[in-house]
């Protein structure tokens, strides 16, 4: 385990010493800021409006006209930000010709893999956590639901968590970081629009769709089938990753 975390701790500071760590920090930060300002003007404003309406019994709540699209817009963000962070993870190690070290150093391939995508993940992490003062700051003025708070977080952290793992595993398939990027884009642009094709949640394309596991989370809908995709698509990657570190040693 101290393998692991000292590899994740690499990569972190690897992400935080290059330009792209810092742009795509400085980038999700603003556009998340930009749409929560515009998701609380839009609330003040049609509030203030049934406010002055005698004969509107319409109750505005701050789970579904703050909250719930909040975390829908920064799920749709971690679509281009996870590629983005895990793009050099492994593609930079084959360009530079690092990766022959690290495949033959006394280091398991699980514990390159799990190193590797923890970083990630911690960085991803780390932008989760910068964004929490945003629902936070609700407390003052109503009574702010945590469990649609902490259901909502815990979707972007799976959803994080499987985006990662994708970026990652795309990245050990090439020595091109932008290759890695389009191709980890691609793959999680499917997964969320293939739910499109048939509106019907109990069917097979909506079941693997990213977006209908995500949707209900963010409502604060904590369901065990919706833990159990995330939690099944990073297994399936992670495991994929790890036979992709481990044929390098044989290579």
């Amino acid at each position: 385990m101290r393998v692991v975390w000292a590899i994740a701790r690499r990569e972190v500071r690897s992400l935080l010493h290059t330009a792209t760590g810092w742009l795509v920090l400085g980038g999700f930060l603003f556009l998340t800021g930009a749409f929560w300002l515009a998701l609380v003007d839009n609330y003040l404003a049609r509030s203030g409006d049934l406010a002055y309406d005698p004969y509107s019994d319409v109750r505005m709540s701050l789970v579904d006209h703050l909250l719930a699209p909040f975390f829908g817009n920064v799920a749709i963000l971690l679509l281009v930000v996870c590629p983005a962070v895990t793009m050099r993870s492994f593609a930079d190690e084959q360009r530079l010709g690092t990766l022959d070290l690290l495949a033959t150093s006394p280091v398991s391939a699980w514990q390159i893999a799990l190193g590797k995508l923890g970083g990630a993940w911690a960085f991803v992490g780390l932008l989760l956590a910068c964004t929490l003062w945003m629902p936070l700051a609700l407390t003052p003025f109503g009574a702010l639901d945590p469990g649609a708070l902490a259901g909502g977080y815990l979707s972007l952290v799976l959803l994080g968590a499987a985006l990662c793992a994708l970026g990652t595993l795309a990245s050990a398939l090439t020595d091109q970081a932008l290759v890695a990027l389009v191709l980890s884009f691609s793959v999680t642009l499917v997964l969320w629009i293939v739910g499109w094709l048939n509106p019907d949640p109990t069917s097979f394309v909506s079941q693997i769709s990213i977006a209908t596991h995500v949707g209900d989370m963010a409502r604060g809908a904590l369901r065990a089938s919706d833990v159990a995709y995330f939690v099944l698509l990073s297994g399936w990657c992670v495991v994929a990753l790890r036979q992709r570190v481990a044929s390098w040693r044989y290579a």
